[in-house]
């Protein structure tokens, strides 16, 4: 039934990613030629590589584009849907400076967030240093959240959700982040009792100037949409290769 339901998932979003395009180029030209008012946005634009590698029990590695958003949460009248506000954070992450949300922004009404990261900051006198990070891990299709602080140096936690069919619960999540700045990097690792460290996860990405992009909305045009494509097809080569697929463990309480 989980499997139906992730082919059901594949089509759907690959249909829906084929319409969607003439609808967005109809929303630029409506949009066209109005002024740009980029260097007060409270929106960084980030652009980057995720890559991902696993080494058993077989050998499967892809990187994909990807464009992300960097909000500054007290700066915006209200968080994106479904995510936390700047006060949540502090309250969560015991800090007490500015917060800012890393996220795929929704694009024409649909969300695709494998990973959001909310860097807290602490404030010391005039400065300010990253002192936690709180990961939000989105898992597909079943589109279950789990949120959990972390020391953004590196930090390591028992692994809290089944994000993939061809993963078991069994293990660990080793984390690291930058400060983003010019340059970001993420780095999530798989330690598993068993398999060793046989997955990792990175995001490597830059900076892209607010006034080259005059429209945030296009910026991130059918990115969630292109993610969703992405995970589903690899998911696709995963069984193709022979990869165990591995019912969610809310299947097997129901079979019980």
């Amino acid at each position: 039934m989980e499997l139906l339901y992730l082919v059901c998932s594949i089509v759907s979003t690959f249909f829906t990613s084929l319409a969607l395009p003439l609808f967005l180029t109809f929303q630029a030209l409506l949009r066209r030629g109005r002024p740009s008012r980029a260097s007060d946005s409270p929106i960084s634009l980030y652009q980057g590589t995720v890559w991902h590698e696993r080494r058993l029990p077989v050998h499967h590695a892809f990187n994909y584009s990807v464009l992300y958003a960097f909000i500054d949460l007290d700066r915006t009248l209200q968080p994106p849907p479904d995510h936390l506000s700047a006060d949540e954070n502090r309250r969560f992450a015991e800090t007490n400076g500015p917060v800012f949300l890393l996220t795929i922004p929704r694009s024409v009404g649909y969300e695709q967030n494998p990973l959001s990261l909310y860097n807290c900051y602490d404030l010391e006198g005039s400065t300010q240093h990253l002192k936690k990070c709180i990961v939000e891990v989105t898992n597909t299709p079943s589109d279950e959240r789990v949120s959990f602080v972390v020391n953004p140096n590196s930090d390591l936690v028992a692994k809290p959700l089944h994000v993939s069919p061809f993963m078991d619960m069994l293990g660990n999540w080793r984390i690291r982040a930058n400060a983003p700045g010019e340059n970001m990097i993420v780095t999530i690792s798989v330690q598993h009792p068993e398999l060793g460290d046989y997955f990792v996860a990175t995001l490597k990405a830059k900076r892209v100037s607010s006034s080259v992009v005059s429209d945030h909305a296009m910026f991130f045009s059918l990115m969630p949409h292109k993610v969703a494509v992405w995970i589903y097809w690899h998911a696709l080569k995963l069984w193709w290769k022979n990869v165990t697929f591995i019912q969610h463990p809310r299947s097997w309480a129901l079979m019980v």
